[in-house]
């Protein structure tokens, strides 16, 4: 990574060894990609840690909403659920896919499942929804369609995909460590977000994020081999003391608390795995509804997985001198099953996590990083409360650093003489921070696109499934408006 003030950083490790690794070496291309085992598994580290968070947020956020009939789903099984679910399709993307993208249960999707459709018919019914979901998105790969869609999209357009998801990153990690956050509706102020949670910087928990960020992005610029894990361990540790010494009341941490549990042991609870009826649902909300739900879900996995896939990819220098992604069908096939696993473990639709570029920043490169990933999301099952222990505030300046670093390394490659091409970039980039969706950047920057080239009479430059993905997203948006949700 370059120091230099004028020049990005270069997230590129330098090459390693190619005789160093043998099988392992060559089954994972790891010096083939100008990686080394030492890196993938600092890098699956980085990954797990960044993303953690996810063991306590998705059980808090489906284990408090009510299906029809006011039943809630079990805080610990859902835990359960959502580790093995993150950890099989981890596991699976690593092997079979061989790129260092981890996933478990989608932010948002969680949220459709549990607030649009768990209402309207039974848990079982609901999750039986995401399973359909998953079913269409494999079968979607299988005619190639999916794969299609994603090579239509023009080069400055995906650049402007990646740059909005290093933004987005970035926004996530700023607002999770507390360091920015939305302002209460009630405070009758035209501006959305503020400095730390009153307007000001301050607490215990907003100086471990700030001196993380200053000494993560010191080891980058020093070009030091595993900054990013060694500023999460450091930061842990600090926030381990300073908790100890201050005494901070729990929720000042936000969800994870830096405290050494007393038992760090704790047995899985397998109690919703396979608790799930596929056609049920339909009977509770009738056909074009059911129809409608499945769309829903099946749109936010559909085009989620695809932007973190280009982004982290494009990170990764894993695209081919066309600006493709070898072997996408296999890894778009597993994001299919991931999402009907989720939906059979009853944590959700599980799809790619845009915090996968936290192992991709510490030089990961092949899907050994994910298996690293993988295995500690399964140990995770049974050691729960050590996993859910480093404070969110330890591990969001990785977010911070990568964030900078995608966005350095790909600004310059967009098209901007080129105003049917730097238009819908700009919009694509700008809309996935500000609606704090990677769908809503993706479907803005696709029907932007459309409409540029056909304003200038080039409606014949555009390929048929940019048109297609365009009038998809038309729809969706439209979708409130025509009473359909």
């Amino acid at each position: 990574m370059s120091p230099s003030a004028t020049a990005p950083v270069d997230a590129t490790p330098p090459p390693a060894s190619p005789q160093s690794n043998g099988g392992l070496d060559r089954f994972f291309k790891i010096s083939e990609r100008g990686s080394s085992v030492a890196r993938e598994i600092r890098g699956g580290f980085a990954t797990f840690f960044a993303m953690a968070y996810i063991i306590v947020l998705n059980p808090i956020i489906l284990g408090s909403a009510h299906d029809m009939y006011g039943h809630q789903l079990n805080g610990g099984q859902l835990v359960t659920a959502t580790v093995l679910s993150a950890a099989f399709s981890t596991l699976l993307m690593g092997v079979i896919g061989n790129v260092p993208i981890a996933l478990a249960a989608g932010l948002g999707v969680n949220t459709v499942v549990a607030l649009q459709l768990a209402p309207r018919m039974s848990w079982p019914d609901a999750m039986g929804m995401v399973v359909l979901a998953g079913i269409v998105v494999m079968l979607l790969v299988a005619t190639g369609l999916r794969e299609r869609v994603m090579n239509a999209v023009p080069k400055s357009l995906r650049k402007g995909i990646a740059i909005g998801i290093g933004l987005f990153v970035l926004l996530v990690g700023l607002v999770d460590s507390g360091f920015v956050s939305r302002i209460p509706d009630v405070a009758h102020t035209t501006v959305p977000l503020q400095l730390g949670g009153d307007g000001h910087l301050n607490g215990w928990p907003v100086l471990v994020f700030i001196l993380g960020t200053l000494l993560t992005l010191a080891l980058i610029v020093r070009k030091v081999p595993g900054a990013i894990l060694i500023s999460i361990v450091v930061m842990t540790v600090v926030a381990l003391v300073i908790d100890a010494i201050a005494q901070l009341p729990a929720d000042a941490w936000g969800l994870t608390v830096p405290k050494w549990p007393g038992n760090p042991v704790s047995s899985p609870d397998f109690g919703l795995l396979g608790e799930v009826s596929l056609f049920g649902g339909f009977e509770k909300v009738g056909i074009l509804t059911g129809v409608l739900f499945v769309f829903t879900v099946l749109l936010s996995c559909f085009f989620d997985a695809m932007g973190t896939i280009l982004g982290v990819g494009d990170e990764a220098k894993l695209m081919d001198k066309d600006g493709k992604f070898p072997g996408m069908s296999k890894v778009l096939f597993i994001d299919g099953v991931a999402v009907a696993a989720g939906g059979g473990s009853s944590s959700s639709a599980t799809t790619c996590f845009v915090e996968s570029t936290a192992g991709v920043g510490e030089g990961a490169r092949t899907g050994l990083a994910s298996v690293v990933t993988g295995l500690l999301f399964t140990v995770s099952l049974f050691l729960t409360p050590l996993a859910t222990m480093v404070p969110s505030q330890a591990a969001t300046p990785a977010l911070i650093a990568v964030g900078f670093l995608i966005l350095a390394g790909n600004v310059r490659d967009v098209d901007w003489s080129d105003f049917t091409l730097a238009i819908p970039a700009f919009l694509a980039m700008l809309m996935m921070p500000l609606t704090y969706s990677i769908t809503n950047g993706i479907g803005i920057g696709c029907i932007a696109f459309t409409v540029m080239r056909l304003a200038v009479g080039r409606g014949r430059e555009i390929p048929v499934a940019m048109y297609v993905v365009s009038a998809v997203f038309v729809f969706y948006y439209a979708m409130p408006a025509l009473g359909l949700t």
